[in-house]
Protein backbone atom coordinates (compact mmCIF):
# COMPACT_ATOMS: atom_id res chain seq x y z
CA UNK A 1 0.00 0.00 0.00
CA UNK A 2 1.24 3.72 -0.92
CA UNK A 3 1.11 6.29 2.01
CA UNK A 4 1.78 10.07 0.87
CA UNK A 5 2.56 12.27 4.08
CA UNK A 6 2.42 15.67 3.62
CA UNK A 7 4.71 17.49 5.89
CA UNK A 8 6.60 14.49 5.39
CA UNK A 9 10.26 16.09 5.99
CA UNK A 10 9.54 17.79 9.38
CA UNK A 11 9.48 16.97 12.93
CA UNK A 12 6.42 14.52 13.20
CA UNK A 13 6.78 13.94 9.64
CA UNK A 14 9.97 12.35 9.31
CA UNK A 15 8.67 10.21 12.33
CA UNK A 16 6.09 8.88 10.57
CA UNK A 17 7.70 8.20 7.02
CA UNK A 18 10.24 5.86 9.22
CA UNK A 19 7.38 4.68 11.23
CA UNK A 20 5.62 3.77 7.86
CA UNK A 21 8.52 1.95 6.21
CA UNK A 22 9.10 0.01 8.98
CA UNK A 23 5.38 -1.17 8.87
CA UNK A 24 5.82 -2.04 4.88
CA UNK A 25 4.22 0.84 3.18
CA UNK A 26 5.50 2.25 0.35
CA UNK A 27 5.85 6.44 1.06
CA UNK A 28 6.17 8.99 -0.56
CA UNK A 29 6.57 12.48 0.86
CA UNK A 30 5.67 16.08 -0.17
CA UNK A 31 6.66 19.22 1.50
CA UNK A 32 8.23 22.23 0.88
CA UNK A 33 11.55 20.77 1.98
CA UNK A 34 12.71 18.41 -1.02
CA UNK A 35 14.51 15.77 1.76
CA UNK A 36 15.18 14.99 5.45
CA UNK A 37 18.47 17.19 6.58
CA UNK A 38 19.77 14.16 8.20
CA UNK A 39 21.57 11.84 5.41
CA UNK A 40 20.76 8.45 6.85
CA UNK A 41 17.38 9.95 5.90
CA UNK A 42 17.89 10.83 2.21
CA UNK A 43 18.39 7.51 1.30
CA UNK A 44 15.48 5.09 2.15
CA UNK A 45 13.75 4.48 -0.75
CA UNK A 46 10.66 7.45 -0.15
CA UNK A 47 9.69 9.62 -3.23
CA UNK A 48 9.87 13.08 -2.33
CA UNK A 49 8.11 15.28 -4.13
CA UNK A 50 9.03 19.12 -3.54
CA UNK A 51 5.88 22.13 -3.01
CA UNK A 52 3.29 23.14 -1.62
CA UNK A 53 -0.39 20.88 -0.99
CA UNK A 54 -2.07 23.57 -2.52
CA UNK A 55 -0.13 23.46 -5.59
CA UNK A 56 -2.70 21.12 -7.84
CA UNK A 57 0.29 20.34 -10.21
CA UNK A 58 2.58 18.98 -7.55
CA UNK A 59 -0.39 17.37 -5.34
CA UNK A 60 -1.24 15.18 -8.28
CA UNK A 61 1.90 14.06 -9.30
CA UNK A 62 1.99 13.04 -5.40
CA UNK A 63 -1.03 11.57 -5.35
CA UNK A 64 -1.20 8.96 -8.12
CA UNK A 65 -1.40 5.49 -7.08
CA UNK A 66 -1.97 6.43 -3.22
CA UNK A 67 -4.28 4.80 -1.14
CA UNK A 68 -3.95 7.17 1.83
CA UNK A 69 -2.89 10.13 3.26
CA UNK A 70 -1.86 11.90 6.17
CA UNK A 71 -1.71 14.97 5.92
CA UNK A 72 1.03 16.68 8.46
CA UNK A 73 1.75 19.75 6.30
CA UNK A 74 0.84 22.89 8.00
CA UNK A 75 2.37 26.53 9.81
CA UNK A 76 2.73 25.71 13.57
CA UNK A 77 5.21 28.45 14.41
CA UNK A 78 4.25 30.74 17.39
CA UNK A 79 1.86 33.46 15.88
CA UNK A 80 1.90 36.62 16.79
CA UNK A 81 -1.35 37.82 17.30
CA UNK A 82 -4.46 38.58 14.11
CA UNK A 83 -2.33 39.63 11.82
CA UNK A 84 -0.95 36.26 11.14
CA UNK A 85 -5.03 34.87 10.35
CA UNK A 86 -4.50 35.20 6.65
CA UNK A 87 -1.20 33.66 6.79
CA UNK A 88 -3.09 31.06 8.57
CA UNK A 89 -6.09 30.31 7.32
CA UNK A 90 -4.02 30.05 3.92
CA UNK A 91 -1.64 27.49 4.99
CA UNK A 92 -3.60 25.37 7.23
CA UNK A 93 -7.40 25.94 6.11
CA UNK A 94 -7.18 26.72 2.16
CA UNK A 95 -4.91 24.04 1.70
CA UNK A 96 -6.48 20.96 2.89
CA UNK A 97 -9.51 22.32 1.20
CA UNK A 98 -7.87 22.22 -1.75
CA UNK A 99 -6.37 18.62 -0.87
CA UNK A 100 -9.82 16.91 -0.58
CA UNK A 101 -11.05 17.08 -4.20
CA UNK A 102 -7.54 15.87 -4.94
CA UNK A 103 -8.19 13.03 -3.00
CA UNK A 104 -11.92 12.59 -4.85
CA UNK A 105 -9.78 12.90 -8.21
CA UNK A 106 -7.74 10.14 -7.18
CA UNK A 107 -10.42 7.86 -5.83
CA UNK A 108 -8.44 8.14 -2.25
CA UNK A 109 -10.75 6.78 0.59
CA UNK A 110 -8.74 6.99 3.16
CA UNK A 111 -7.21 10.02 5.57
CA UNK A 112 -5.52 10.96 8.92
CA UNK A 113 -5.27 14.61 9.98
CA UNK A 114 -2.33 15.90 12.12
CA UNK A 115 -4.42 17.82 14.77
CA UNK A 116 -3.76 19.43 18.01
CA UNK A 117 -4.77 19.63 22.10
CA UNK A 118 -5.42 23.39 20.95
CA UNK A 119 -9.07 22.70 19.39
CA UNK A 120 -9.60 22.10 23.53
CA UNK A 121 -8.78 25.49 24.58
CA UNK A 122 -8.43 24.84 28.37
CA UNK A 123 -8.56 21.57 29.96
CA UNK A 124 -11.52 19.76 32.20
CA UNK A 125 -12.29 20.10 35.40
CA UNK A 126 -13.96 18.87 38.02
CA UNK A 127 -15.89 20.67 41.33
CA UNK A 128 -14.25 19.34 44.27
CA UNK A 129 -17.53 18.30 46.24
CA UNK A 130 -19.86 17.18 43.89
CA UNK A 131 -17.37 15.74 40.87
CA UNK A 132 -19.27 17.51 38.74
CA UNK A 133 -17.59 18.81 35.10
CA UNK A 134 -17.10 22.31 34.91
CA UNK A 135 -15.96 25.28 32.83
CA UNK A 136 -13.95 27.44 34.65
CA UNK A 137 -14.12 30.94 35.38
CA UNK A 138 -11.42 33.43 34.05
CA UNK A 139 -8.70 32.64 36.75
CA UNK A 140 -8.36 36.47 38.54
CA UNK A 141 -5.69 38.41 38.94
CA UNK A 142 -6.47 38.94 42.55
CA UNK A 143 -5.64 35.28 43.13
CA UNK A 144 -2.51 35.64 41.41
CA UNK A 145 -1.18 37.93 43.48
CA UNK A 146 -1.93 35.82 46.08
CA UNK A 147 0.00 32.81 44.63
CA UNK A 148 -3.44 31.27 43.80
CA UNK A 149 -3.40 29.93 40.21
CA UNK A 150 -6.07 26.97 40.19
CA UNK A 151 -9.37 27.96 38.58
CA UNK A 152 -12.23 28.68 40.17
CA UNK A 153 -16.21 27.58 39.75
CA UNK A 154 -18.20 30.66 38.06
CA UNK A 155 -21.12 30.17 40.42
CA UNK A 156 -19.71 29.38 43.94
CA UNK A 157 -16.23 29.73 43.39
CA UNK A 158 -14.79 27.00 44.02
CA UNK A 159 -11.08 25.93 43.51
CA UNK A 160 -11.59 23.54 40.43
CA UNK A 161 -9.57 20.09 40.46
CA UNK A 162 -7.74 18.96 36.91
CA UNK A 163 -8.86 15.95 35.19
CA UNK A 164 -8.47 14.33 32.04
CA UNK A 165 -9.51 15.68 28.63
CA UNK A 166 -11.30 13.12 26.72
CA UNK A 167 -12.45 13.57 22.92
CA UNK A 168 -16.40 14.67 23.71
CA UNK A 169 -15.22 17.61 25.33
CA UNK A 170 -16.29 21.17 24.37
CA UNK A 171 -13.56 22.57 21.86
CA UNK A 172 -12.40 26.24 21.96
CA UNK A 173 -10.16 27.74 20.12
CA UNK A 174 -8.53 30.66 21.45
CA UNK A 175 -5.70 31.54 18.49
CA UNK A 176 -5.67 31.81 15.27
CA UNK A 177 -4.10 28.62 14.97
CA UNK A 178 -6.21 26.60 17.09
CA UNK A 179 -9.03 27.77 14.64
CA UNK A 180 -7.39 26.66 11.98
CA UNK A 181 -6.96 23.20 13.04
CA UNK A 182 -10.35 22.84 14.39
CA UNK A 183 -11.34 24.29 10.63
CA UNK A 184 -9.30 21.72 9.23
CA UNK A 185 -11.44 19.06 11.11
CA UNK A 186 -14.53 20.13 10.29
CA UNK A 187 -13.63 20.11 6.36
CA UNK A 188 -11.98 16.33 6.69
CA UNK A 189 -15.08 15.28 8.15
CA UNK A 190 -17.51 16.84 5.61
CA UNK A 191 -15.33 15.06 2.81
CA UNK A 192 -15.47 11.74 4.57
CA UNK A 193 -19.32 11.82 5.14
CA UNK A 194 -19.99 13.38 1.97
CA UNK A 195 -17.71 10.98 -0.19
CA UNK A 196 -18.28 7.50 1.87
CA UNK A 197 -14.46 8.20 3.24
CA UNK A 198 -12.94 7.37 6.54
CA UNK A 199 -10.96 10.22 7.82
CA UNK A 200 -9.10 10.27 11.17
CA UNK A 201 -7.90 13.78 13.11
CA UNK A 202 -5.00 13.25 15.81
CA UNK A 203 -5.12 15.72 18.46
CA UNK A 204 -1.51 15.40 19.45
CA UNK A 205 -0.58 17.04 22.57
CA UNK A 206 3.09 18.09 23.33
CA UNK A 207 5.14 15.85 21.05
CA UNK A 208 9.14 15.98 22.40
CA UNK A 209 12.11 13.87 21.07
CA UNK A 210 14.81 14.25 18.84
CA UNK A 211 15.07 16.89 16.38
CA UNK A 212 12.40 19.07 18.40
CA UNK A 213 11.97 22.20 16.57
CA UNK A 214 12.22 25.71 18.85
CA UNK A 215 8.93 26.77 17.27
CA UNK A 216 6.04 25.02 17.59
CA UNK A 217 2.91 24.56 19.20
CA UNK A 218 3.09 20.61 19.92
CA UNK A 219 6.37 20.54 21.64
CA UNK A 220 5.72 24.24 23.74
CA UNK A 221 7.51 24.78 27.01
CA UNK A 222 9.47 21.62 26.35
CA UNK A 223 11.49 23.41 23.55
CA UNK A 224 11.53 26.55 25.15
CA UNK A 225 13.26 24.70 28.12
CA UNK A 226 15.76 23.09 26.17
CA UNK A 227 16.14 26.11 24.00
CA UNK A 228 17.48 27.59 28.09
CA UNK A 229 19.30 24.56 29.14
CA UNK A 230 20.74 24.07 25.47
CA UNK A 231 22.80 27.91 26.75
CA UNK A 232 23.94 26.76 29.79
CA UNK A 233 21.06 28.66 30.99
CA UNK A 234 18.49 27.55 33.52
CA UNK A 235 15.43 27.86 32.57
CA UNK A 236 12.14 29.69 33.62
CA UNK A 237 8.97 28.70 34.56
CA UNK A 238 5.97 30.85 35.56
CA UNK A 239 3.28 30.57 38.25
CA UNK A 240 4.12 27.31 40.45
CA UNK A 241 5.13 25.06 38.05
CA UNK A 242 2.75 22.62 38.67
CA UNK A 243 0.85 23.81 35.45
CA UNK A 244 0.16 19.64 33.76
CA UNK A 245 0.59 18.36 30.95
CA UNK A 246 0.67 15.38 28.59
CA UNK A 247 4.21 15.39 27.14
CA UNK A 248 4.23 12.54 24.26
CA UNK A 249 7.57 10.96 22.48
CA UNK A 250 7.45 11.76 18.77
CA UNK A 251 8.31 7.72 17.75
CA UNK A 252 4.88 7.11 19.52
CA UNK A 253 2.87 9.54 17.50
CA UNK A 254 4.42 8.50 14.58
CA UNK A 255 3.00 5.38 15.75
CA UNK A 256 -0.24 5.92 16.20
CA UNK A 257 -0.07 7.92 12.97
CA UNK A 258 0.47 4.99 10.87
CA UNK A 259 -1.89 2.48 13.21
CA UNK A 260 -4.67 5.53 11.99
CA UNK A 261 -3.47 5.42 8.43
CA UNK A 262 -4.45 1.39 8.28
CA UNK A 263 -7.55 2.12 10.08
CA UNK A 264 -8.48 5.10 7.49
CA UNK A 265 -7.76 2.20 4.68
CA UNK A 266 -8.96 -0.61 6.00
CA UNK A 267 -12.75 -0.85 5.53
CA UNK A 268 -15.95 0.68 4.21
CA UNK A 269 -17.86 3.31 5.52
CA UNK A 270 -20.56 2.01 8.18
CA UNK A 271 -18.88 -1.33 8.45
CA UNK A 272 -18.25 -2.92 11.99
CA UNK A 273 -16.76 -0.20 14.73
CA UNK A 274 -16.60 2.17 11.90
CA UNK A 275 -17.35 6.03 11.55
CA UNK A 276 -16.82 8.19 8.95
CA UNK A 277 -15.10 10.57 11.06
CA UNK A 278 -13.32 9.77 14.12
CA UNK A 279 -10.82 12.63 16.64
CA UNK A 280 -8.62 10.60 18.87
CA UNK A 281 -6.05 12.33 21.59
CA UNK A 282 -2.42 10.97 21.47
CA UNK A 283 -0.77 12.01 25.09
CA UNK A 284 1.91 10.32 26.86
CA UNK A 285 1.80 7.79 29.48
CA UNK A 286 1.47 9.61 32.48
CA UNK A 287 0.62 13.35 33.44
CA UNK A 288 3.65 15.65 34.13
CA UNK A 289 3.73 19.11 35.60
CA UNK A 290 5.75 22.09 33.84
CA UNK A 291 8.26 22.16 36.57
CA UNK A 292 8.73 18.22 35.99
CA UNK A 293 10.19 18.97 32.22
CA UNK A 294 12.10 21.78 33.56
CA UNK A 295 13.94 20.33 36.09
CA UNK A 296 14.30 17.00 33.67
CA UNK A 297 16.09 18.80 31.11
CA UNK A 298 18.16 20.95 32.90
CA UNK A 299 19.28 17.49 35.33
CA UNK A 300 19.94 16.02 32.00
CA UNK A 301 21.96 18.88 30.80
CA UNK A 302 24.29 19.71 33.06
CA UNK A 303 22.69 23.20 33.31
CA UNK A 304 20.97 25.34 36.70
CA UNK A 305 18.27 24.30 38.35
CA UNK A 306 14.95 25.65 37.32
CA UNK A 307 13.77 29.01 38.41
CA UNK A 308 9.92 29.45 39.59
CA UNK A 309 9.60 32.96 38.37
CA UNK A 310 6.07 33.52 40.04
CA UNK A 311 4.97 35.61 37.19
CA UNK A 312 1.84 34.99 35.23
CA UNK A 313 -0.47 35.67 32.92
CA UNK A 314 -4.15 36.10 33.54
CA UNK A 315 -5.03 34.46 29.71
CA UNK A 316 -2.87 31.45 29.99
CA UNK A 317 -4.63 27.44 30.54
CA UNK A 318 -3.72 26.31 33.72
CA UNK A 319 -3.84 22.62 32.60
CA UNK A 320 -4.64 20.24 29.34
CA UNK A 321 -4.10 16.86 30.10
CA UNK A 322 -5.41 13.84 27.19
CA UNK A 323 -7.14 10.92 28.10
CA UNK A 324 -5.94 8.45 25.06
CA UNK A 325 -8.57 5.76 26.35
CA UNK A 326 -10.16 6.08 23.04
CA UNK A 327 -7.59 5.78 20.88
CA UNK A 328 -5.74 2.60 22.91
CA UNK A 329 -9.55 1.32 22.78
CA UNK A 330 -10.48 1.86 19.10
CA UNK A 331 -7.17 1.50 17.51
CA UNK A 332 -4.94 -0.85 20.05
CA UNK A 333 -2.04 2.13 20.33
CA UNK A 334 -0.38 2.93 23.57
CA UNK A 335 2.54 5.16 24.14
CA UNK A 336 5.74 3.05 24.61
CA UNK A 337 7.86 5.64 25.98
CA UNK A 338 8.15 6.87 29.44
CA UNK A 339 8.35 10.59 30.23
CA UNK A 340 11.92 9.94 31.85
CA UNK A 341 13.42 8.33 29.73
CA UNK A 342 12.04 10.15 26.60
CA UNK A 343 13.04 13.51 27.99
CA UNK A 344 16.05 12.13 29.36
CA UNK A 345 17.50 11.27 26.09
CA UNK A 346 16.48 14.66 24.96
CA UNK A 347 18.13 16.14 27.58
CA UNK A 348 21.61 13.95 26.87
CA UNK A 349 21.38 15.15 23.59
CA UNK A 350 21.47 18.70 24.17
CA UNK A 351 24.25 18.10 26.80
CA UNK A 352 26.02 16.56 23.56
CA UNK A 353 25.34 19.55 21.60
CA UNK A 354 26.53 21.88 24.07
CA UNK A 355 30.08 20.12 24.08
CA UNK A 356 30.40 19.83 20.65
CA UNK A 357 29.30 23.46 20.35
CA UNK A 358 31.93 24.61 22.79
CA UNK A 359 30.67 27.53 25.35
CA UNK A 360 28.47 29.98 24.30
CA UNK A 361 27.69 33.52 25.92
CA UNK A 362 24.43 34.04 26.85
CA UNK A 363 21.25 35.69 25.12
CA UNK A 364 19.77 38.38 26.56
CA UNK A 365 17.09 38.28 23.99
CA UNK A 366 16.56 34.56 24.47
CA UNK A 367 16.48 34.40 27.69
CA UNK A 368 13.59 37.00 27.85
CA UNK A 369 11.72 35.47 25.43
CA UNK A 370 12.27 31.52 27.02
CA UNK A 371 11.34 33.33 30.67
CA UNK A 372 8.05 35.03 29.44
CA UNK A 373 6.43 32.81 27.33
CA UNK A 374 7.14 29.43 29.22
CA UNK A 375 3.70 28.97 30.81
CA UNK A 376 1.10 27.75 28.52
CA UNK A 377 3.10 26.10 24.85
CA UNK A 378 0.49 28.65 23.04
CA UNK A 379 -2.48 26.86 24.10
CA UNK A 380 -5.04 29.72 24.90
Amino acid sequence: MRLLVTGGAGFIGSAVVRAALADGWEVRVLDLAPRPEREEEADDGVVYFRGDVADAGVLDAALGGVGVVCHLAAKVGLEQGIGDAPSYASTNVLATAQLLPALVRHGIRGLVLASSMVVYGDGTYVHPATGRSVRPAPRREADFAEGLFEPRDPDDGAVLLPALTTEDAPTDPRSVYALSKLAQEHLVATWARAGGGTAVALRYHNVYGPGLPRNTPYAGVAALFASSVARGEAPHVFEDGQQRRSFVHVDDVAEATVLAARHAVGGEQGSAGRTAFRAFNVGGPAVQTILDVAEVLARGAGAAAPVVTGQFRAGDVRHITASSAAIAAELGWRPRIGFEEGMGALAAGLRRQGRADGPRAPSAMNAVTASTTAGSETVR
